[in-house]
């Protein structure tokens, strides 16, 4: 998390709330191709990692949820003549990020 919330990373053991989340699902799907001629593949042209997350935020000390969303998705691209998967999957995470801080600030 972004530390210009004012957060400051813990341990479990130690923190005033944690962030939980579980992937539900991962893709990677080609948005962008060249259809190829009759007898021929298609040519992809860029691939999209499409990851897919439940979340919840839950206050240790008082003991409930804080913010929780079942689906936030993000997704990342990349060329796949010049790039790999990680390119498109680190785009996707970073996004995921900035989804759930904005989300969570829209309950403060």
């Amino acid at each position: 998390m972004p530390r210009a919330l004012g957060i400051r990373t813990a341990g479990e053991d130690v923190a005033d709330a944690v962030v939980r989340g579980t992937i539900t699902r991962y893709e990677v799907v080609a948005p962008n191709y060249r259809a190829g001629r009759e007898g021929q593949a298609a040519q992809v042209l860029q691939r999209q990692v499409r990851i897919t997350v439940s979340v919840e935020i839950v206050d240790l000390v008082e003991n409930v949820i804080l913010w929780e969303e079942r689906t936030v998705t993000a997704e990342g691209t990349f060329v796949e003549a010049s790039e790999a998967e990680d390119v498109g999957r680190e785009e996707a995470i970073e996004l995921l990020v900035q989804k759930i801080v904005d989300g969570a600030q829209s309950n403060w």
